[in-house]
């Protein structure tokens, strides 16, 4: 299975931006982003790819939804997005 996480851009660079999703950051390609982002906007990330830009609310509702995940399936303390 796949997920798609939301992630904060930090900076734009041409086709590709660096994001950060709790403290873990990564360079993404833009090139399939369905508008392009600007920095302190959120995105959806799949595989390395920022597939759509996501409004601020909707990307902290999902984080919240994927930590109540991850808070059900693992010991209190472990893991985590934030």
């Amino acid at each position: 299975m796949c997920l798609a996480v939301p992630m904060e851009v930090l900076e734009v660079d041409g086709d590709s931006a660096l994001v950060d999703q709790a403290g873990v950051r990564t360079r993404v390609s833009l090139m399939i982003c369905d508008e392009m982002p600007q920095v302190g906007d959120y995105v959806i990330v799949h595989a390395g790819f920022a597939i759509r830009r996501l409004d601020a609310e909707i990307a902290r509702e999902s984080m919240d939804y994927l930590q109540q995940l991850l808070d059900s399936v693992s010991p209190a303390g472990e893991g985590g997005l934030s």
